[in-house]
């Protein structure tokens, strides 16, 4: 079969790679000149089981709504003047319930576990490398109140076996020494050792030349202008290098995936949520974290990747503005920079921003769009680094017509 890949981010390649193996004549779109130059581009590096909770929670309306006044929320809400956006927000609300937020987050977590499985394999297979770390991540706390109720948040995900070790602050100190001067500043953390850490845009960017070398064609620089429709098939993929045609077609455009279905009047509820990174230098002259790691508190989350130390904050509900300001980003370093003031050169800094493709429940959708031949696999979030390889196996196991290895419920596309 001849399958087309829109997008060329860590979801699309990953897509492509799985479908390759599974004897598919594969080609990929892309508008950018290389892989992965966005939402993958610049993320936090944490492949996060561990964190597998719903955004959507009973607290966040009140923060959203607090963001209004105050600058200082992890999450904030910017009004737009787009209905997608209310269309959206108001969904998001909807799912803001305790009931579903356990379902969303035991969905999300079994997903994740899942595609670490996934990625596992994947590494195995092709020998790919990415700055990987495997050995675990911290979830760190300022408080003893914050961090009890950490531990007790945490249950849910033990109960479905995730594995996680509660830390005082010595053992933190003991496990990364990095914390050892500062360790006075956390009360502990939750620890878990299954989770890790790597460079996406290196994984992706590596996976990629993997790909074309053994026959994957990747059409960079190729603006996807529309969806050419005969009956209930895509005929074709309009661009601005003519038309490419294939037997099926997969969408991975992350935050851009809503806008290629609306004229078809399929209605995908994706919509982006702004992040902000902040990398710098780190090498023997600093003392990195070893292990990457959430401060929880502030909801702030760094690792370390080869050379480099990054730095992840923010969720900004401010539609498909990427624009930034060094100022933007003063208060995840002056969070970082007080606990760990040597984890990097804080004066040679690169800033980013992005786009991440979130659902109103938090987990991506997959399958068949009610056209026979165009299947989804968008909407990510912040985790998708993390759901990647699971997610690329569930869409070539559904273009080949089998059973993917898990449950779907509360996954697939239903428009």
């Amino acid at each position: 079969m001849n399958v087309l890949v829109l997008g060329a981010g860590v979801i699309g390649v990953t897509t492509a790679y799985e479908l390759m193996r599974d004897g598919h004549e594969v080609s990929v779109i892309e508008r950018h000149d290389e892989p992965a130059q966005e939402t993958s581009f610049a993320n936090a590096g944490l492949i996060a089981p561990g964190h597998a909770f719903a955004w959507a929670s009973p607290k966040v309306p009140a923060i959203l709504l607090k963001s209004l006044f105050r600058n200082d929320q992890a999450f904030r809400l910017r009004l737009k003047a787009d209905l997608e956006f209310w269309k959206w927000t108001a969904r998001f609300i909807g799912q803001c319930t305790h009931a579903k937020a356990h379902e969303n987050s035991l969905r999300k977590h079994r997903l994740c576990a899942y595609s670490q499985q996934r990625l596992h394999e994947v590494v195995a297979s092709s020998g790919v490398e990415y700055d990987q770390i495997i050995a675990g991540l911290l979830y760190l706390y300022r408080s003893q109140q914050t961090l009890d109720r950490g531990v007790e948040h945490m249950q849910l995900l033990v109960e479905h076996g995730q594995q996680c070790e509660v830390l005082d602050r010595n053992q933190v100190a003991a496990l990364d020494p990095a914390y050892t001067a500062n360790k006075d500043q956390i009360a502990g953390a939750v620890y878990c050792p299954t989770d890790e850490s790597g460079d996406s845009h290196l994984f992706t960017v590596n996976l990629a030349r993997i790909c074309a070398g053994q026959g994957v064609k990747f059409e960079y620089g190729t603006k996807i202008e529309r969806l050419e429709v005969n009956a209930r098939k895509i005929r074709g993929v309009r661009t601005d290098r003519g038309e490419f045609t294939g037997d099926a077609i997969v969408l991975a455009l992350g935050p851009y995936s809503a806008s290629l279905l609306r004229p078809l009047g399929i209605d995908l509820p994706i919509y982006p949520v702004k992040g902000y990174s902040v990398t710098m230098p780190s090498d023997e002259r600093h003392t990195a974290p070893r292990l990457g790691a959430v401060d929880e508190d502030n909801l702030v989350a760094y690792t370390r990747l080869g050379q480099r130390f990054r730095v992840t904050a923010i969720a900004e509900f401010a539609g498909y503005d990427t624009t930034h300001r060094p100022r933007d980003f003063n208060a995840m370093l002056q969070t970082v920079r007080g606990l760990l003031p040597e984890g990097g050169d804080y004066d040679t800094l690169d800033y980013w921003s992005c786009l991440r493709p979130m659902t109103p429940h938090g987990t991506p959708y997959f399958g068949a769009t009610g056209y026979a031949n165009l299947f989804v696999n968008s909407g990510h979030g912040h985790i998708g680094w993390t759901m990647a390889c699971g997610s690329a196996r569930i869409t070539a196991d559904l273009i080949a017509g089998r059973t993917p290895e898990i449950d779907l419920a509360g996954l697939r596309y239903k428009n």
